[in-house]
C-alpha cells in the first residue's frame, strides 16, 4: 500500500493500492474497499487513481460520486 499524502489535513484516506483495473483504498478507521472497474466503474476508478497520486481530493470525491458503489469490502 502507499501511503496517501494526505495534502489538505483531513482527509479519511489512510493509504492505497492500484492495479490496471482496479484501486484499493484503506481508510483511517481501519476497513479497507476495492473500486474497480465492474464497480464503481472505470470512469470513477481511474479518477480516484488520479486524486489518489495527487494526495489531495479523494475522500471528498469518494463521497460525493461514488459513495457506496465499491466492489467489496475487504
Amino acid at each position: 500500500m502507499i501511503k496517501y499524502q494526505n495534502l489538505s489535513g483531513i482527509s479519511g484516506v489512510e493509504s492505497y493500492d492500484v492495479g490496471d483495473d482496479y484501486i484499493k483504498i484503506l481508510f483511517q478507521g481501519g476497513e479497507t474497499y476495492l473500486y474497480s472497474y465492474d464497480h464503481p466503474g472505470k470512469e470513477h476508478v481511474e479518477r480516484m487513481k488520479e486524486l489518489a497520486a495527487q494526495g489531495q481530493g479523494l475522500s471528498t470525491y469518494i463521497a460525493q460520486h461514488v459513495k457506496d458503489e465499491y466492489d467489496a469490502k475487504l
